[in-house]
């Protein structure tokens, strides 16, 4: 996926060149990004494209002392949120960028599934998605796809007893609706995705006592035919 992720910890310049005052010169400029290092906790939560940034310190705040090594981490909230599609309370670890970006998005269910303009996470399809590089979650795109799977079926496992219920909610989110063989790869790993598709490549060996048994009723219903 080529999109280039939001700006969390640093500030893009917005501009290619600037004048130095002191060589009386415009100077090339660039954005470069803060590295950020996500922990395998950041995929069992939603941090909201925030990670530990890694860097130094001066001891005692003085610039004349000993730099010293430090990670700076994101205050972690432990949160229950709705889900509408899948009629679940879950809770997750989050931040608060991430509480911040569900409001922006009017709701969990809109948070996982809608988003910013970019590429997809997998597919090119006719709406916008969260974009993996945003996402930065594996927790993420594993609901995502369950949505979107539970959209593209209309399960009617959803409000069994309240039918127009259901049906409400599957038209609040009928923009997200794809196919059900594109969503059933979204947010799937490498290795997910590449034991997916040998299942689906994987044909059983037919017994040759079968193949045979075939030619010969074959065989067989030919000769009755000529015969008549």
């Amino acid at each position: 996926d080529p999109t280039p992720p939001t700006p969390v910890h640093w500030r893009p310049l917005g501009v290619r060149s600037r004048y130095n005052p002191r060589t009386g010169q415009h100077e090339r400029v660039q954005d470069v990004p803060v590295p950020v290092h996500l922990p395998p906790a950041a995929h069992q939560g939603l941090w909201g494209g925030e990670g530990w940034v890694r860097g130094y310190r001066y001891a005692r705040n003085d610039k004349l002392s000993t730099r010293l090594p430090k990670t700076w981490k994101p205050q972690l909230f432990r949160r229950q949120f709705y889900s509408e599609i899948l009629d679940a309370t879950l809770t997750i670890t989050v931040t608060m960028r991430t509480l911040d970006l569900i409001d922006e998005a009017f709701g969990f269910d809109f948070y996982i599934l809608k988003a910013r303009a970019g590429a997809a996470y997998q597919h090119q399809t006719s709406f916008l998605q969260t974009p993996k590089v945003d996402m930065c979650s594996k927790l993420g795109m594993d609901l995502k796809r369950t949505m979107l799977l539970r959209l593209a079926r209309k399960d009617p496992k959803l409000h069994p007893d309240d039918p127009a219920k259901r049906e409400a909610i599957y038209h609040k989110y009928r923009e997200f609706v794809i196919p059900e063989e594109e969503a059933e790869w979204v947010g799937l790993s490498l290795e997910e995705a590449i034991e997916k598709q040998r299942l689906l490549e994987k044909k059983d060996p037919v017994p040759l006592f079968k193949v045979y048994a075939e030619e010969l009723v074959n065989k067989l219903k030919e000769e009755a035919l000529q015969k008549k």
